[in-house]
């Protein structure tokens, strides 16, 4: 993904001595992705025995996962009662015990904090018993929350977190935060969780029901903050349910697409914007989107790439669509652009829920060509259910998390990890 994502310990130990203010690059590590992993999943990832998965973020030696689910094994079959949150040493999968947070509910997102700790942003409540609605800052030794974090939102619940080290930036379908108005969006001191009154961008109009940032993604020198969700304007600029906020000044740029104002979805679906995924040297974005249960025009059920610029009315670059099948989670690394839903092909155009010409099967998970926007030969497939919402790639590899317990023909329950070889 995204400066959201702190690849190894060098690269965390970095971020932690940047002065406040200064952006600091996460996504180094990516450069390192010389081609598309392995097809064959490692065997020692825990599994998650209910529920579903929704982020996995890898610090140093440790890999973190939140989702809303009760119950993980480690693979030798160990099972432990762990509720919405967890954590496993990467290489060895084994589960660390001391990292017991109790949280309430839904974890949708992850992001390194300063010293030795995650932030974490979801639906929940109470963490330990006390309240700490949507937010909270939780050391990795043991997972308890770390003194002196207090923001707390005030109604609603958090989407997605990112961070450039210093500052937190929130997304969600929250009115305020520490009883200061903020409508969907927030930065945040990463430390204090002290509410930014310098940062202001302002959504607004809500193409159907609440307003919200449903996704957002952090660019690699943290300079530019892509934001999707329900909003139709941002500063009272005509932006359809995506948008471009350049951090430094705290406004919109003058990046818009007008390629999200086609309706894809049926009347209850709020918006189909999904996840965003920056590539590792900024230059360029990637978006996927769900949809309804029809096969619509515009960019519904696809990956979609668009350049980092400053150019009004952009169109993109390239689009890749699934025919009929939604794509929830995107991760954009130097040879692929990975995508996870519960899709049934790609390259499918002119498909309406069936394979249509030139189109490939690629169950639930697949790669796509950065430059060309064609589904790569890579294909270990997953069994779809609801689908992947949890893409990670590290140095070494790339995360997967969904609601299913195959990955690649084998038991892999809701965690999964493809080795770069």
């Amino acid at each position: 993904m995204k400066p959201t994502r702190s690849l190894v310990a060098l690269t965390m130990s970095t971020m932690l001595l940047a002065p406040v203010g200064i952006a600091v690059t996460t996504q180094a590590a990516y450069a390192a992705h010389k081609g598309v992993v392995d097809e064959q999943p490692v065997q020692w990832t825990p599994h998650v025995l209910d529920g579903t998965v929704k982020d996995i973020l890898r610090v140093g030696n440790t890999v973190v996962v939140g989702g809303e689910f009760t119950r993980v094994a480690e693979a030798d079959g160990d099972e432990h009662d762990l509720r919405n949150l967890f954590a496993f040493e990467h290489g060895t999968g084994r589960i660390i015990r001391d990292f017991a947070p109790d949280v309430s509910a839904m974890v949708t997102s992850i992001a390194p904090g300063p010293d030795r700790s995650v932030l974490v942003g979801g639906r929940f409540t109470t963490v330990d018993g006390k309240a700490s609605r949507g937010l909270a800052r939780l050391s990795l030794a043991d997972g308890s929350p770390v003194p002196g974090f207090t923001a707390t939102l005030d109604d609603g619940a958090t989407n997605r977190l990112a961070t450039d080290g210093a500052r937190l930036y929130v997304g969600g379908n929250f009115t305020g935060v520490n009883k200061t108005e903020r409508a969907g969006l927030a930065r945040l001191n990463t430390r204090t969780g002290k509410v930014d009154r310098n940062f202001t961008p302002r959504i607004s109009e809500p193409r159907r029901g609440n307003l919200r940032v449903q996704e957002l993604a952090l660019s690699p020198d943290g300079r530019r903050l892509a934001i999707n969700g329900t909003f139709t304007k941002v500063d009272n600029k005509h932006r359809y349910q995506i948008a471009m906020i350049d951090t430094a000044g705290a406004f919109v740029t003058p990046w818009s697409t007008s390629a999200y104002e086609a309706p894809c979805d049926s009347e209850r679906i709020h918006t189909y914007m999904r996840q965003m995924s920056f590539s590792p040297d900024g230059s360029y974005f990637a978006v996927v989107t769900g949809g309804g249960p029809e096969s619509k025009p515009g960019l519904c059920k696809s990956t979609t790439r668009f350049e980092n610029t400053d150019k009004p009315n952009s169109g993109p670059t390239w689009s890749n669509k699934t025919g009929g099948d939604s794509l929830y989670s995107v991760e954009v690394t130097e040879s692929a652009v990975y995508v996870g839903g519960h899709q049934r092909w790609m390259d499918n155009e002119e498909g309406a829920m069936n394979p249509g010409p030139g189109s490939v099967a690629r169950e639930g998970i697949a790669a796509v060509d950065p430059r060309t926007g064609r589904a790569l030969p890579w294909n270990p497939g997953r069994s779809r259910g609801h689908g992947a919402e949890a893409l990670h790639a590290t140095s070494d590899g790339l995360y997967v998390g969904s609601d299913t317990d195959s990955l690649a023909g084998e038991y892999h329950a809701r965690l999964g990890m493809f080795p770069l070889v």
